[in-house]
């Protein structure tokens, strides 16, 4: 298990979905980037959120399909 984060540059706070390592999130993960671009957004795989407080408070959405309809509108 590990969480999918995405954060806009400069922004307090991020958007997280639990997810599993893997080929698919891999794939996902590119698409994401392939939509929104590497300057606004930034899409990082982390293990556990409380770990990584710097991306605090956390969002956390249930399916794939929000988390891409949100990341898109960031």
């Amino acid at each position: 298990m590990c969480y999918l984060v995405a954060k806009k540059f400069n922004d307090v706070g991020c958007l997280a979905l639990q997810t599993a390592h893997g080929q698919h999130l891999a794939e996902f993960k590119e698409k994401l980037l392939q939509a929104v671009g590497y300057d606004t957004v930034q899409l990082v795989t982390i293990s556990r959120p409380s770990a990584y407080g710097e991306y605090e408070p956390y969002h956390f959405v249930e399916t794939e399909q929000e988390f891409e309809e949100a990341v898109l509108h960031m």
